[in-house]
């Protein structure tokens, strides 16, 4: 099944030992899957792993729990936050919403530099593999960092630093749901090379209403599919139980 790389289990001696570098840290362990949903959240060795005490390491997993990416129970500690089907939609509708009107100012305030940026990151985005290997064992960064990178330019030019913000906020959420659901079953995925290209198309021409259009469409398949993976996986889910069980049963473990 793809994977994210594993850059290894201890933050090396020179990391700023800090809430907010532990909490930038633990929040990319979340949304590329290395945190599984459902799964605790043991204090003791994370605070070991950053050498560091359990104060900074409360203050980063607080601060994950106002993102949504961390629950906290009574008596019973923190876990990362479980995966839904009703949350995955709540922020597909709020990622249409955001950058509906972030494509459409973008495209208003369109330069030849943005022009320029936004040829270039289809450019890389379609001759980098979405794989490392053959046998699509493993997800390849540079594809995703491609790929981010492509979403980013699309709206750069909407010219307010705020929604550029919230949009990176709730694309983070929902590549974290892509993660996990791609390592399921990554063939839906695949199956759609020329999306990118015709929502770039679009907006180089000053085709507002067909990029989004076709933006929005691209978010809404991205919906049925990990909607419909989280369903196969139902019955499996349900009779391996809950926290990392479910998630082995989610992500085709043996």
């Amino acid at each position: 099944m793809p994977t994210l790389p594993n850059n290894g289990d201890r933050v090396p001696d020179s990391a700023i030992v800090s809430a907010t570098r532990i909490r930038t840290t633990l929040r990319g362990d979340i949304l590329t899957g290395r945190l599984r949903p459902g799964t605790k959240v043991n204090v003791e060795d994370l605070a070991e792993r950053y050498e560091t005490s359990h104060i900074p390491i409360r203050e980063a997993l607080i601060g994950l729990v106002s993102e949504g990416l961390v629950k906290r129970e009574e008596r019973r500690g923190f876990f990362v936050a479980a995966f839904t089907a009703e949350v995955l939609e709540e922020l597909i509708k709020t990622r249409c919403w955001l950058e509906e009107r972030a494509l459409t100012e973008s495209i208003a305030n369109r330069t030849v530099k943005w022009e320029e940026d936004l040829v270039l990151a289809l450019h890389w985005l379609s001759r980098t593999d979405r794989y490392t290997d053959a046998a699509r064992q493993q997800l390849n960064p540079g594809w995703e960092e491609r790929h981010k990178q492509f979403h980013q330019v699309l709206i750069s030019a909407c010219g307010s630093s705020l929604l550029l913000r919230y949009c990176q906020e709730v694309r983070d959420r929902v590549d974290s749901y892509r993660f996990i659901t791609e390592s399921a079953n990554p063939a839906p995925f695949e199956a759609r090379p020329d999306e990118h290209r015709l929502i770039a198309d679009a907006a180089l021409a000053g085709d507002t209403s067909t990029a989004v259009e076709l933006l929005m469409q691209h978010y809404r398949q991205t919906l049925e599919i990990i909607t419909a993976t989280f369903a196969a996986a139902r019955p499996e889910r349900d009779a391996a139980g809950s926290g990392e069980e479910r998630m082995e049963a989610m992500k085709g473990g043996a």
